[in-house]
């Protein structure tokens, strides 16, 4: 704390306690006195004192208190019952720091009705106490942006609540009596009753002075510690006094010096000392004398952001960036030593089962006790690190390869071994690990953890619940890693809008003119050539991008229909190929139909392309979108029918409208008479369910008069038209327009 803030806070004390209204007995001018105090001094538009009702089943303003205005008011009243987290945390008889008030789990209860139409930000609420027992609370109000309430604040407004203690007594007592209290008397209040030690020592350390709020800070009587010695009953380490002394001798005073003391019962206690050097006449030291304020609070606090700033708020393991400092000092160290080391990145399997079956309670709760469980398996110069979601890091120390794999072993089978017990059920998990070993020739962590990475998605890849060490030579991990390559280059080709969409004609096999296209995704390199989707869409489906891209195709599509009407006049409809996971996002559906109502295009003018495999698989999903939207008005496909072979189960729970059947039988049907059979089955089973067909890989006029024959609707292929750019077919259709 700055000393001119020490000082503003002293300031706005004093001027209370030396004023007439705290010793009056008169609790209105009191309180208004101490509310106004409160908001002019920590810029608060709202300040308020609160009492308890006899049975403590609710709280009466006593006065609110609003700058904006400069007016008073009392009266408004809070139940228990309507605001029960709040009341709970009166009851702990501790300060309420709300830095968000609408999020913080003791105040977000009065959110919606009181904060938000007020524009409330922040919340901050000390305990006044009289007699032995909490009998109300006082509340500060900020509006504005969110603040954060600093200890000095906290410690300045819990001065203000046992202020109003005093108001309280004063109003219990005469106002006779009150009247008569001389201004020595109102000093001696100050000195007793406010929370900072007063006191003055001889140049050994000897109390000389001391005021009475040594017992509530420190649990001595003024009796017991006059006479004590401070570098040898007081200072938790000695040698805090002596450096104390050394200063003060030095400068004349010290300000703010902060050390750990000593109370009664032998606890400690963190203070902060501002003191100054009396002197004689003649210049010569009779005594020091200062003030103390205890910071507990403040550096209880520190030590709670600490730790947090390097611990998961869920598990209590260290969280990532602390085990990255850890690994990256290993890294530092082992340049001057022959030590080696080793990380383990774990990725728990089957961990969505238990969030999606019994919530995220369960999940967070199952997170705690692997957190632990890991924990009991490593030594204790190992690093546990809870990495994010069901993520885990493991730093083994002073170990081989071959060592480290040996732990990695135990883990597994400790992982694998437990079980989960939630609501009646028992539940199974078990956990993937990539172990890369860190030696002198290891680079940055980013590296080593790509690398650990890479061999837990192996581990995944090649059956989970196993171990999968990093090399270098390792060409599965070589394909991993052009694969995360990609990554980067997907998201950058997004950002910078380096994606272009080509369309196929999708042609009618009975001379009809009815126009489909399907639109087909092509990434733009740095050099402007185009990249396949076959290169790029592998590492966008592993990697949890391909929802991103469905969203650039059906966005840019919908912008390409409401700046083209005309040639789109001319279009049946476009096909849109849509992915697994879109397939199962209720927030991708809804952003669908926002794009579309935005722009006021046609549903009809779409038609989703869903392929079998992923329509089956999430089947119970895949209806519900489709029926969703389809009552819009928008179309769908099955693509890749056949594929499955086991499809004509499913068909008749899928409402589609169209059957693309799988160019797999397509391209045989001239020389293979099973092929050719597949293809008339699927037809006819398409058409007897009200679908019409489409047949793929149609390359050549064989194909097409065969499937003309059979019966199939619409043909796609490069026999019929190859791939273009979008944009090429939409300046052909300006110019002839034109």
């Amino acid at each position: 704390m700055s000393v001119n803030q020490f000082e503003v806070f002293s300031d706005s004390l004093l001027t209370i306690v030396k004023g007439k209204a705290l010793y009056s007995g008169n609790s209105t001018d009191s309180f208004q006195e101490i509310t106004e105090a409160a908001s002019n001094t920590l810029k608060v538009k709202r300040a308020s004192i609160w009492m308890y009702s006899q049975d403590r089943s609710s709280i009466e303003s006593m006065d609110l208190y609003e700058s904006t205005s400069n007016t008073h008011s009392k009266g408004e009243k809070l139940s228990k019952t309507d605001f029960p987290a709040y009341f709970a945390a009166l009851a702990e008889d501790r300060f309420i720091n709300a830095d968000n008030a609408h999020q913080d789990h003791r105040t977000a209860e009065f959110s919606e009705d009181y904060l938000a139409p007020l524009g409330i930000e922040s919340m901050l609420d000390a305990p006044i106490r009289f007699g032995g027992r909490t009998i109300g609370v006082i509340c500060l109000e900020h509006i504005g942006e969110a603040r954060q309430w600093c200890a000095e604040e906290i410690t300045y407004v819990s001065s203000l609540a046992d202020l109003v203690s005093h108001a309280v007594e004063a109003q219990k007592r005469s106002i006779a009596e009150a009247a008569l209290s001389a201004s020595e008397t109102r000093y001696r209040d100050l000195v007793e009753n406010i929370p900072d030690i007063l006191y003055k020592t001889d140049l050994d350390g000897k109390i000389t002075f001391i005021s009475p709020s040594v017992y509530s800070v420190a649990g001595y009587t003024v009796d017991e510690a006059i006479g004590m010695e401070l570098g040898k009953q007081v200072y938790a380490e000695p040698k805090e006094r002596e450096r104390f002394l050394n200063s003060i001798l030095k400068n004349g005073a010290v300000k703010n010096f902060e050390a750990k003391l000593l109370r009664k019962d032998g606890s400690y206690w963190w203070g902060s000392s501002s003191a100054h050097l009396i002197k004689s006449d003649d210049g010569n030291i009779l005594s020091i004398e200062g003030i103390i304020r205890d910071i507990s609070v403040q550096k209880i606090a520190q030590d709670e952001l600490n730790y947090q700033a390097v611990h998961d708020s869920l598990t209590g393991l260290i969280n990532r960036h602390e085990f990255e400092k850890r690994v990256s000092y290993l890294l530092s160290e082992i340049q001057n030593s022959d030590n080696c080391h080793a990380m383990l990145f774990m990725d728990l399997d089957q961990f969505k089962v238990v969030n999606d079956t019994c919530g995220h309670v369960a999940g967070d709760e199952l997170l705690n006790k692997l957190g632990q469980l890991l924990l009991s398996t490593i030594s204790k110069r190992d690093t546990v690190a809870r990495l994010g979601g069901d993520e885990f890091g493991i730093l083994i120390q002073d170990c081989t390869l071959e060592q480290a794999h040996l732990v990695a072993d135990e883990i597994l089978k400790t992982v694998t071994g437990y079980q989960f017990l939630w609501a009646g059920k028992v539940f199974r998990i078990g956990v993937s690990i990539g172990l890369v070993a860190i030696t002198k020739t290891s680079d940055d962590f980013t590296e080593l953890f790509r690398q650990a990475d890479a061999a837990c998605y192996l581990a995944k890849d090649m059956g989970r619940n196993r171990i999968h060490a990093y090399h270098s030579d390792d060409n599965e991990l070589a394909v991993r890693h052009r694969e995360m390559n990609w990554v980067g280059r997907i998201n950058q080709a997004l950002d910078e809008d380096r994606f272009c969409l080509y369309a196929q004609a999708i042609v009618p096999l009975d001379g009809g003119a009815e126009k489909h296209y399907e639109l087909l995704i092509r990434m733009v390199d740095e050099q402007g050539e185009i990249i396949l989707p076959g290169v790029f869409l592998p590492a966008a489906e592993r990697y949890n991008l391909i929802e991103k891209l469905d969203a650039w195709v059906v966005s840019h599509a919908c912008k390409l229909l409401a700046e083209h009407p005309l040639f789109f006049a001319q279009v049946d409809f476009i096909s849109i190929n849509l992915s697994g996971p879109s397939l199962t996002n209720q927030a991708f559906l809804e952003s669908i139909l926002d794009v579309f109502s935005e722009r006021d295009i046609s549903p009809s003018m779409v038609c989703f392309e869903v392929t079998e495999t992923i329509a089956i698989s999430n089947l119970d999903a895949a209806i519900r979108f489709i029926k969703t939207l389809k009552k819009s008005g928008f179309r769908f496909a099955l693509d890749d029918f056949g594929s499955g072979i086991s499809s004509f189960g499913y068909l008749k729970n899928l409402p589609v409208d169209y059957l693309k059947i799988d160019g797999m039988f397509v391209k045989g049907i001239v020389e293979d008479p099973i092929d050719y059979a597949m293809v008339k089955s699927i037809n006819e089973i398409g058409h007897v369910m009200g679908m019409q067909t489409i047949a793929e890989f149609v390359e050549n006029n064989q194909i097409k008069e065969l499937l003309t024959t059979i019966g199939v609707n619409f043909g796609q292929g490069y026999g019929l038209g190859k791939p273009k750019p979008l944009k090429e077919l939409l300046i052909g259709a300006i110019s002839t327009a034109g």
